[in-house]
């Protein structure tokens, strides 16, 4: 891999992007509120009662930070939290404007290095390639993030090129999953090559080996993030969707990066598709594999569908020492997202 890095890069300075399952400090997410994603009424309020749910069972393990636009919104979210059986016990409410709710996307990414220190990369967000002009804003969203934790004292980089959280996965040794159809796409980087982006994710994130994979799930307006369909549960071990009907346009890229993944010696878990959930526009993208994995839990997504309980199994036979935890996800991917979509992982940081 071509290292273009200089001493006053992350990976140079010691820092690697730890895997999710690592202790965390806390979640960052945020409270949901936009219209255009969750139109008010069954959808927003179902929306609020997922996010509720999957607070409730983080919060038992680790921080929740938690953006809400102003005083009003958090005296809004607190009745919510309530009312919904969760509480703010280990909720930090942090007053930072955001649209969508997609931190995995537009938040900073966390590294790591060997003495405990951890720093953020800040990455650019441009809504996933200029599709959606009215969320664009969420790039100044992740900057007011990233003033909150330097004001800890903690380290930011600047890579200046786009970058997607949820295009990526990792074991936290240097082995990160991502899609030629996302990373490559020229409405990210179109100044850069293959090389070159393998680089940046070398000199800021640690890689040592990349795994390409093709295409990604139907309907999804991100253009194939790896965390809707090939995930990392160990330091050798990924889950990749499968669907099994061969007339689903899912099928065939999905059984291509199964194979892909399976020649790189990794151990390969088949997990199953959901039935798929069309709006009028289009099909949602719908997948188990976008879980989160927090302190002591999994969550994951379920959409009152045959495979929800086949799907928890196969996660809990793989996760052991966490609850795995069903959180209904439906009303979320008519957002077009999901749960680990919308969630963002700061590790811990030690002190020795």
């Amino acid at each position: 891999m071509n290292n273009l890095a200089t001493p006053s890069e992350p990976f140079q300075l010691g820092y690697k992007m730890p895997a999710e399952w690592e202790l965390h400090e806390g979640t960052w997410i945020s409270w949901p509120k936009d219209p255009d994603t969750f139109t008010v009424g069954k959808i927003r309020d179902g929306a609020e009662k997922t996010f509720a749910e999957m607070i409730k069972a983080l919060q038992q393990h680790e921080k929740i930070f938690l953006l809400v636009n102003d005083t009003k919104a958090e005296t809004h979210v607190r009745k919510k939290l309530t009312e919904h059986g969760a509480g703010t016990n280990n909720v930090i409410f942090h007053h930072i404007k955001s649209i969508d709710v997609w931190t995995r996307d537009y938040a900073p990414i966390f590294v790591k290095n060997n003495e405990g220190k951890v720093a953020a990369i800040r990455w650019i967000f441009n809504a996933w390639g200029n599709k959606w002009a009215d969320l664009l804003p969420d790039n100044e969203t992740g900057d007011k993030i990233a003033d909150v934790v330097r004001a800890t004292g903690m380290q930011i980089f600047r890579p200046g090129i786009v970058l997607e959280g949820g295009s990526i996965d990792t074991n936290g040794k240097g082995v990160f999953l991502t899609t030629e159809q996302c990373l490559l796409n020229k409405n990210r980087n179109p100044h850069l090559s293959r090389a070159q982006i393998e680089s940046y994710l070398h000199n800021y994130l640690g890689a040592k080996k990349i795994i390409w994979l093709k295409d990604g799930v139907a309907g999804d307006d991100t253009d194939g993030h790896v965390d809707d369909f090939a995930r990392f549960v160990n330091e050798n071990t990924v889950v990749c969707a499968m669907e099994d009907d061969p007339n689903d346009e899912n099928h065939a890229p999905l059984k291509e990066n199964f194979e892909l993944l399976k020649r790189t010696g990794l151990n390969v878990v088949a997990l199953p598709m959901p039935r798929r959930i069309d709006c009028p526009e289009r099909r949602l993208p719908i997948s188990y594999a976008n879980f989160y994995i927090g302190n002591g839990v999994v969550l994951l997504p379920i959409f009152d569908d045959p495979n929800d309980e086949k799907a928890k199994s196969i996660m809990q036979k793989l996760f052991p020492d966490r609850k795995v935890v069903q959180i209904p996800a439906v009303d979320l991917v008519y957002g077009y997202g999901g749960i680990h979509c919308a969630t963002q992982q700061q590790p811990v940081t030690f002190s020795f």
